[in-house]
């Protein structure tokens, strides 16, 4: 087992992981920028190094910095959180010719699932539904045209090295179809370093659906079943429950099948997710694949009982998995706690937190980093906390998310806990009748009817 895990990351998922470091025995070195001295991941560690300035690509994003701070504090291994360089195959190359255990996926499955278009032709292979689209990478307008008559408007354009909604577009009508590959690769190129696009069939009132697989050295895969992530603006994820209301056990079973094909057709090692689009019918199409442990992972942890930090550093250490694949005996649902002001179209809200009361009882989770007194800085994503809340049904959980809000008192900054408290009461989220659409009619209630 490590003796020590430097944990490459900030914020909250610093801090769950030093949390189940500890509880394992394990040393642990957080690294920080100066935006950050004051982070309780930084508090909590055993150790911290500055790695530099506040901007990401001089701190967070700088190999070299975490290497030497591996170096100097004799960190065997590193835990990479998400974000920032979870999904680098250069820095997990990088840790491997240091004789740092990278504590997620080896640089080949990266490069192999980090490239959409790679991702897609791989598991094409494995016999995993994809949705109909592009072999791989488009090599021109021609082709992209070309191929939109094949298979028919609408179609969705994709940056093949894309993430965070960056680099798409949807497509209803052939005239739309060069303005958006002319934008869309402009954006990719700005964003990523890489213009080079694909394109799939635009799947019509889909549900986002994720399968939690955990993969060994030994080739053996198993999945943890799903969580719905439907809800989502400019395909950021607002809040995400598990098991999904639009879920049977018989798409359960298939879907929980598929991902572990997947994951051990390629024979993935650590945690991962295998995302699907699910359509109106139910059919299923491959998305794409995390290399990594996702933002939503303690909804998974609580309806099964499970410390997916844990099981990775194991896994990591080369103890092999069980196998058994898990579904959810409970019901969970997070919602994402943003310093961003909901009633101005979520304009982030950096600043001092004058005042902060957290939610409790049974039931009640909060991962966070923040308390009073501390301030956001402007540097990085606006997600503060995450606010979980598990109960022995959907409408039990709900209601507990309800009072849970209606306690959670963040004062300094605007949050999106106003937005959360509205979403529980609308009736096609009561209902679980809610796609990935779901954001662009949903209004904000003005303040005084909230």
């Amino acid at each position: 087992m490590f003796k020590k895990i430097l944990i490459a990351n900030r914020g909250e998922i610093a801090l769950r992981v030093i949390r189940t470091c500890k509880e394992m025995g394990i040393k642990t070195v957080a690294v920080y920028s100066t935006a950050d001295a004051e982070s309780l991941h930084v508090r909590f560690a055993d150790e911290a190094v500055c790695i530099g300035p506040a901007p990401s690509n001089l701190s967070y994003l700088k190999i070299s910095n975490i290497i030497a701070a591996a170096e100097i504090t004799n960190a065997d291994a590193i835990h990479p959180g998400y974000g920032f360089l979870s999904e680098n195959a250069k820095f997990s190359k990088i840790c491997e010719e240091h004789k740092i255990k990278f504590i997620g996926a080896s640089p080949e499955m990266i490069n192999k699932m980090g490239d959409k278009a790679t991702a897609k032709a791989t598991m094409r292979a494995a016999g995993v539904p994809c949705v109909p689209g592009s072999e791989g990478i488009l090599k021109d307008y021609k082709e992209c045209l070309k191929l939109a008559k094949e298979i028919g408007f609408p179609v969705m354009l994709k940056a093949t090295a894309g993430g965070g909604g960056k680099g798409m577009r949807a497509v209803w009508k052939e005239e739309d179809l060069e303005p958006a590959w002319e934008s869309a690769r402009k954006e990719a190129e700005a964003s990523f370093g890489n213009d080079g696009m694909y394109m799939e069939k635009l799947i019509e009132e889909p549900r986002h659906i994720e399968i939690q697989v955990v993969g060994d050295s030994t080739g053996k895969a198993c999945h943890l079943s799903e969580r719905d992530c439907s809800v989502q603006r400019r395909h950021q994820k607002l809040t995400e429950e598990t098991p999904s209301p639009f879920m049977t056990d018989s798409l359960r079973e298939k879907m929980g099948e598929a991902a572990v094909k997947a994951a051990e057709y390629i024979k993935y090692e650590g945690a991962g997710t295998v995302e699907f689009l699910v359509d109106k019918h139910r059919n299923f199409y491959f998305m794409e694949m995390n290399t990594r442990i996702q933002v939503e992972h303690p909804i998974t942890e609580q309806v099964i009982d499970y410390d997916l930090i844990r099981e990775q550093i194991l896994v990591a250490a080369g103890v092999p998995i069980s196998g058994k694949n898990y579904f959810p005996q409970l019901h969970s649902i997070e919602c994402r706690i943003n310093a961003e002001d909901p009633y101005h179209n979520f304009r982030p809200s950096p600043g001092k937190i004058t005042n902060l009361h957290a939610p409790g009882g049974h039931g009640i989770r909060i991962d966070t980093h923040v308390y009073s007194g501390y301030t956001i800085p402007p540097n990085y994503d606006s997600m503060i906390a995450k606010l979980i809340t598990t109960a022995q049904t959907r409408e039990e959980a709900i209601n507990k998310m309800k009072r849970a809000l209606d306690e959670f008192v963040i004062e300094g900054i605007k949050t999106t806990i106003p937005f959360h408290r509205q979403l529980m009461d609308h009736p096609d989220y009561i209902e679980g009748n809610y796609t990935t659409k779901f954001m662009e009619d949903f209004k904000m209630k003005p303040l005084e009817e909230s």
